[in-house]
């Protein structure tokens, strides 16, 4: 069964809204630079795709979490702005009286932002308790669930990088079998400098901008941002009364078709050499989505930069998808880690409905231990089926076709 997603939100380094992120896809890229809002205290910088500044930078005693749950709730706002429910008092009050579903994946939720705190309390000092409190009431789906006044279920999936897509897939579960009536599905990570120093200790961070799928490629550049989707029930999404406003701004033809997850239970952060998690992620969402591999009309690649996920993701695909054209988007927004599905699915279904596709922003030269090059210049796409995956440590594996048109 399609799920209608019936709204979307997203930020990122690339754009604080959807359409302007996704309209500098097509545009050069904006380089990476040096963290703003802290130090990695290394001899040459490792850059970042840090979100442009804006009032999300600034203390706000109305948002007291974390930085991660206050992306979640930018993007959250926005998409249920785009699906006809806005923030105002009597749409709240009636998704109050309706089952609406949280789920949102991340991976650093900021867990590791209160360094003074830790580092006081281990040198015997007394530090106040506010940052762990604050950590406390920080949980990303527990945040979005008390600021729009949600009852229904609320859960935070941490799966390492496919944690958004995971989300997301749960969230359509839900709505499939009747648990939720709307979901408010994706993920939200910021960055921090104990998990950038983490990805360079591991020699996969790049001191250069990112290139995906390129010859040349040296590793990844971590960025944060957040994406929501709101899935919606056929029954709801056909017996509420908008204006006709409101109708233009919609996504009434947008839908999760299919999804799959498999774990390849091969290392702790490399993929599986031959993909062998990934190919069975795949082949569950397209038989969920009950079509085969010629109807998907383009591939948003993971696209990390690192030398072991783009051999193994490119030969997986130039396996199972010899003519699709695919990309990488993560050389416009860094790795986002546990936003980096829910972001990418939310770029896929904008681009399917534009019917356009833009370059692999970072390609140059192609990889001959791959053999199978993205996009090098935008293109115009011809079909209603498009393929969204993401690859994590751990093996996990997972992958969402999203649909325009249909029920």
């Amino acid at each position: 069964m399609r799920v209608r997603i019936s709204g979307i939100g997203a930020l990122c380094a690339c754009g604080l809204d959807l359409e302007s992120a996704v309209s500098a896809l097509f545009q050069e890229r904006r380089p990476p630079a040096a963290a703003r809002r802290f130090q990695l205290h290394h001899p040459q910088d490792y850059p970042v795709f840090e979100l442009p500044p804006s009032g999300l930078d600034k203390p706000d005693k109305n948002q007291p979490w974390l930085r991660t749950s206050r992306l979640a709730v930018a993007a959250a706002a926005a998409a249920l702005e785009d699906s006809g429910w806005s923030k105002e008092e009597n749409n709240l009050h009636q998704l109050s009286k309706l089952k609406v579903g949280v789920c949102i994946g991340t991976t650093v939720g900021g867990s590791m932002n209160d360094e003074k705190f830790y580092r006081d309390f281990r040198e015997a000092k007394t530090p106040g308790l506010q940052p762990i409190d604050r950590y406390l009431r920080s949980n990303p789906a527990d945040v979005l669930a008390d600021v729009f006044k949600l009852s229904g279920p609320r859960l935070t999936v941490v799966n390492a990088c496919s944690s958004g897509s995971d989300a997301i897939a749960i969230g359509t579960e839900w709505i499939r079998s009747g648990v939720c009536d709307l979901v408010l599905a994706g993920g939200s990570d910021e960055l921090c400098r104990v998990t950038c120093n983490g990805f360079i200790s591991l020699m996969v961070g790049d001191r250069k901008p990112c290139r995906p799928f390129d010859e040349s490629r040296n590793g990844l550049n971590l960025g944060e941002g957040a994406a929501v989707l709101i899935l919606e029930s056929k029954n709801l999404y056909s017996q509420r009364t908008i204006t006709d406003e409101t109708e233009k701004n919609r996504n009434p033809s947008l839908f999760i078709a299919g999804s799959g997850s498999a774990c390849d239970a091969w290392h702790l952060t490399a993929p599986h050499p031959e993909g062998r998690g990934l190919k069975q992620a795949l082949k569950q969402a397209l038989d969920d989505a009950e079509i085969s591999p010629e109807e998907i009309a383009f591939i948003n690649a993971h696209g990390t930069a690192t030398k072991n996920n783009d051999l193994t993701e490119g030969k997986v695909l130039k396996d199972m998808f010899p003519q699709t054209p695919f990309f990488s988007t993560k050389g416009h927004t860094g790795h986002t880690l546990g936003a980096a599905g829910a972001l990418e699915a939310a770029f896929t279904a904008a681009l399917l409905k534009m019917k356009k596709i833009p370059p692999s922003a970072g390609f140059k030269y192609a990889d001959p231990a791959i053999n199978h090059t993205p996009t090098t210049t935008r293109q115009t796409i011809d079909g209603n089926f498009a393929l969204s995956q993401s690859l994590a440590f751990g093996g996990n594996n997972s992958a969402l076709i999203i649909e325009l048109g249909g029920e």
